[in-house]
């Protein structure tokens, strides 16, 4: 794992509060997208589980080892993932936690990672694996720390009740010598009943000096100072500015929305092109890249025209793709949902 950048005055701050044992239980750390959060939510699960003296974690003990390794049986963290498609709850629990050691094995061969699709969320079996891992008593017999990134995904339960209250009561007590710590650049998204059961802790913006060290070290040598400071404060802007994470899938929104201007027998061959079950890759960016592009879209047409047939046009149009990527979160063929998406696109383009 990459080294944590800048925060030092917040890191002194809570290693202070945690040898006076004021830190509390359930923490969420808020701040810009990039900034390292979850990082530093790892940072603070090193120290939690070090054996070395007070201070920075000492990053030589077995513990710090198994956590730069992301692999401590006490740290658990979870990062949105795709709805799983078992039928039986207990299966779910397992695809999901299948799916939380993929990511990490990514993340492991790749330690630039990048945010997760955005159809990924943290649902009902991502509650339960939680309370599970929360009832167990931990392996090294010191602190179990739990880390939910982008935690503005945790979805509500309408279907199981019992599982989002056992999740909202786990936070709310949670067990002796546990730490749940969330994170989010959206706190105002974030399900209020979770807000509420959490201590805020605002994660600053990093120097222009801390940025272009970081990203000149693990990602573009040559990065320009411009790019740098065009990123405001973000190493996460930074690498994306200079290649280096994914893509939110703009130019292949705009390819897509070229095409299907040209009528409904191009819209039709592109849908088929789609792969049948392709829930995550491009389909997601896909998805991801037109919300975008026709977000502002919607946004230029109401400047220049107000509240004009173009402006109204493309707002449906951004329903039409939001509704799509709320469908794509269930078992729906990818393929047969983008012709669909296509089609109504085709017929509000044409009014």
């Amino acid at each position: 794992m990459l080294p944590l950048s800048g925060h030092k005055t917040l890191r002194a701050q809570l290693l202070e509060a945690l040898a006076s044992d004021r830190l509390p239980q359930v923490i969420l750390l808020t701040g810009l997208s990039g900034v390292g959060k979850e990082r530093l939510a790892l940072w603070l699960a090193q120290r939690m589980v070090c054996s070395g003296p007070a201070g920075e974690p000492c990053g030589m003990c077995g513990g710090c080892q198994k956590v730069l390794g992301l692999a401590h049986p006490d740290v658990h963290w979870l990062t949105p993932v795709p709805r799983p498609k078992a039928g039986d709850a207990d299966k779910q629990v397992e695809e999901v936690a299948e799916l939380l050691e993929s990511a990490m094995a990514e993340r492991r061969a790749a330690p630039l990672w990048s945010a997760p699709d955005g159809m990924a969320i943290h649902g009902v079996a991502s509650a339960r694996l939680v309370q599970r891992r929360a009832s167990l008593t931990a392996s090294e017999g010191g602190w179990r720390v739990f880390i939910i990134g982008h935690a503005e995904r945790l979805v509500p339960q309408e279907s199981s009740p019992e599982a989002a209250n056992a999740l909202l009561k786990l936070l709310e007590e949670p067990p002796p010598r546990s730490l749940f710590v969330l994170t989010t650049a959206e706190a105002g998204s974030l399900l209020p009943t979770i807000r509420s059961r959490a201590v805020p802790i605002r994660v600053g913006r990093l120097t222009d000096d801390e940025v272009g060290e970081f990203v000149r070290g693990h990602g573009s040598p040559m990065v320009s100072d411009e790019t740098v400071r065009a990123a405001g404060g973000s190493i996460g802007s930074a690498l994306r500015a200079t290649g280096n994470g994914r893509s939110v899938g703009v130019a292949a929104a705009r390819e897509y929305l070229d095409v299907i201007a040209r009528g409904q027998a191009d819209g039709a061959e592109r849908s088929l092109r789609q792969g049948p079950w392709q829930a995550r890759g491009d389909f997601t960016a896909l998805l991801d890249g037109l919300a975008k592009v026709l977000s502002d879209d919607a946004r230029a047409a109401l400047v220049a025209g107000g509240a004009s047939d173009e402006a109204k046009a493309k707002l449906a149009a951004v329903d039409r793709v939001m509704a799509a990527r709320e469908q794509a979160q269930g078992n729906v063929n990818p393929q047969l949902l983008l012709a669909v998406l296509t089609d109504d696109l085709i017929r509000l383009q044409a009014a």
